[in-house]
């Protein structure tokens, strides 16, 4: 029996986590919500010890990207020195960390971005999830770091379910059309992350637990103004969206202009086929079709 626990559980990771996690047997789950598990405060973590997990997924986060650049020390608080206790926890407690990470941590650049080249975060966010990530690297050797992108899902706030309310509301929409970057359904990365759990972590003998870090997107890259129109055009294909520049959509945090992920490393070293971002989507709205119905 594999044990498994899991931080942020109400957030559209953790949530998608939870929706799937009855089709693994032999795996226990125990989730944690902000409430139930205040991971900024390392005497909260005494809870953990109550499920005695073998891997702790850490689906918690801040990701207000452009607050952030004004809630610095909430950002670093959820981010760094949260991860840092969970990555302490880990270490006495011979647990397995899978972390979340973003391509916010990544610079500018204009071919897909590998796992090992160009790190330099453009904002206060990437540059907080950027230090969660090597204070993990400096305290565990047993972990899974997973930086994904442009991530979306049925729960929660995020990309998708804005423009679907927004075209609701309003009777045209613009769109950035010169950042371009890599959609992720979260059911896909649940999916992922559980198949790392399952293939790397269960007591196969000789098997490589492969630990480090790794990128995780749908295949494919995309604009915010193509992604808004294939949202937005599979129920009303003659709603009206217009592209603009970043120039003219000013906001607080800077936006690489290219955040695509070469996820070929993950997709190599665990023996698994990632998606389209295309077709990923189209599952999800099926999905928000029928919860609106």
């Amino acid at each position: 029996m594999v044990r498994i626990s899991v931080t942020g559980a109400n957030g559209q990771l953790g949530k998608e986590i939870r929706n799937i996690h009855k089709d693994y047997a032999g795996i226990e789950f125990t989730f944690y919500t902000r409430t139930e598990l205040d991971i900024t405060n390392k005497d909260s973590l005494k809870k953990l010890k109550e499920s005695k997990c073998d891997a702790l997924i850490n689906c918690a986060a801040y990701t207000a990207v452009d607050l952030a650049e004004d809630e610095i020390d909430k950002a670093y608080a959820i981010n760094l020195h949260a991860v840092g206790n969970l990555a302490d926890y880990c270490k006495n407690n011979n647990c397995t960390l899978i972390h979340v990470s973003t391509d916010y941590v990544y610079g500018e650049s204009n071919t897909p971005h590998k796992e090992y080249g160009n790190i330099n975060p453009l904002s206060i966010y990437g540059k907080s999830k950027w230090e969660g990530e090597e204070i993990i690297r400096s305290t565990l050797s047993n972990y899974y770091i997973l930086r994904t992108s442009w991530l979306y899902s049925s729960f929660g706030n995020n990309f998708v379910k804005t423009m679907r309310r927004l075209a609701v509301e309003k009777n045209f929409l613009t769109v950035v059309n010169d950042q371009k970057g890599s959609p992720t359904y979260a059911r896909d990365l649940a999916k992922g992350i559980m198949h790392v759990i399952v293939t790397k972590l269960s007591n196969i003998t000789g098997n490589k637990k492969e630990y480090g870090t790794y990128n995780f997107s749908n295949r494919g890259a995309t604009t915010w103004y193509e992604f808004a129109k294939k949202i937005i055009h599979k129920s009303d294909p003659d709603f009206p969206i217009y592209p603009v520049t970043s120039d003219e959509f000013v906001t607080k945090a800077k936006r690489p202009e290219y955040s695509v992920l070469d996820c070929s490393r993950f997709e190599n070293t665990f023996a698994y086929k990632i998606r389209e971002w295309e077709k990923a989507l189209e599952e999800c709205l099926e999905l928000l079709n029928v919860e609106s119905t």
